[in-house]
């Protein structure tokens, strides 16, 4: 795309402060003040200082007043579809029951697997465009979306049709993602299960394609080593790449297996050890922080974020939005809690929320920063500075949204 100024772009962004998440020496944000962007099919063609674009013409010009311009945001980690809710559930908690007795109670995930079967695949999709609807609000461009409240193939398959369906709403795009295990559905025999979940289930995503991952939630309660494994075993031989919920509630050596299988992330980690840090770092997996469960929770572990730094794992940080543990629909509400409750710094979660972000969904390539080449969607924020995205407790979004270079 070499532009010159006879060229006629699509469309021209000025007067504006741009974080291009291209970091260059002393400037990890590559921050760009008094900058201009240019847009063609969808795509940014070349952002730099506003003088340097001034000779060159657009058949839409917008002046942003001053704004602060980001990559879209993106929800790398979230449990969208799912039918009823938990908010009985937060009540116990708040009687002093914890996360595994609200479980073995027959709460917790088994509770939503039954109101999920028991929705109809237009109410689950109502339900999740509204909750869509209120992240895309705050600045949200791309989202992943789980399945997991299934535990049956049929369910689990509905849930990602529902995802796929999602997909485009709002100018959004969605990333669904294939929760393999989550829980062991009441009743049934775990190698019985686990079995059919490799050989059913999986395939059954890969060949009519509605998912882009296979996670899994490794913990004393949920599943073991062993068993996952064997789930990421069978997703990478049809081709998915893995996650995992790991080291949430105890240490569990989830981060390192997640490593071992070079998994686009491992997700939770307030109990990680230097070791699956370090196993993390040499893999390339994405630490993804959900402060928003550990602020439900009531933890009082947080993830190890100065062992993340010292070894240079990217972090991100995302909503973890699901019935239970992280009833929040504001991605910069958790870039401020993963701000006060975690120490991470505001470039940090801005970083977390865009170019860390896709890379824990594969997807580093075509967005979370603004460069040539990369998707033209971005967020311009009514703000003096950049650290205010992590000072504000809920800041209300964007003044302006734009995706594949449309306002959405």
């Amino acid at each position: 795309m070499g532009a010159s100024p006879a060229f006629m772009w699509e469309r021209l962004l000025t007067d504006c402060h741009v974080a291009t998440m291209v970091p260059q020496p002393g400037n990890p944000l590559g921050i760009i003040e008094n900058a201009a962007i240019g847009i063609d099919d969808g795509k940014i063609v070349r952002v730099a200082k506003r003088t340097e674009l001034a000779g060159f013409r657009a058949a839409q010009v917008t002046a942003l007043g001053g704004a602060w311009v980001t990559p879209g945001l993106i929800d790398c980690h979230t449990h969208l579809v799912f039918g009823g809710n938990r908010s009985e559930e937060h009540a116990m908690r708040r009687a002093g029951a914890t996360y595994e007795e609200i479980a073995e109670a027959g709460g917790g995930i088994v509770s939503s697997v039954a109101k999920t079967r028991a929705a109809s695949e237009e109410a689950l999709l109502a339900s999740a465009r509204r909750r869509l609807e209120a992240l895309a609000k705050s600045g949200v461009t791309t989202i992943e979306v789980k399945s997991g409240y299934g535990l049956d193939v049929e369910t689990e398959l509905k849930m990602l049709r529902v995802a796929k369906s999602l997909d485009g709403h709002k100018g959004v795009t969605v990333v669904p993602t294939l929760l393999a295990l989550h829980a062991l559905p009441p009743g049934v025999d775990r190698r019985d299960y686990v079995d059919r979940v490799a050989k059913e289930t999986i395939p059954a995503v890969a060949r009519e394609r509605l998912a882009n991952s296979v996670d899994a939630y490794l913990e004393g309660i949920a599943f073991t080593r062993d068993e996952v494994e064997k789930i990421f075993t069978a997703a990478q031989a049809v081709g998915l790449p893995v996650r995992l919920h790991a080291e949430q509630l105890s240490n569990q050596q989830g981060a390192a297996l997640a490593a071992k299988h070079k998994a686009l992330s491992a997700d939770h980690l307030e109990h990680l050890d230097e070791a699956g840090v370090k196993a993390m770092a040499a893999s390339g997996t994405v630490a993804v922080l959900l402060p928003a469960a550990y602020y439900c929770l009531r933890d009082t572990t947080p993830p190890p974020v100065d062992l993340l730094r010292k070894h240079k794992v990217p972090i991100a940080v995302a909503t973890d939005c699901n019935p239970g543990t992280s009833p929040t629909l504001s991605l910069p509400l958790v870039m401020n809690m993963g701000c006060t409750l975690f120490g991470l710094t505001p470039e940090e979660v801005v970083a977390g929320t865009t170019v860390h972000a896709a890379r824990a969904l594969g997807l580093a390539h075509d967005r979370g920063a603004l460069a040539p080449g990369k998707r033209a969607d971005l967020c311009a924020w009514n703000v003096e500075n950049l650290a205010e995205l992590g000072y504000w407790i809920g800041l209300p979004g964007p003044d302006r949204r734009i995706v594949a270079g449309a306002d959405a």
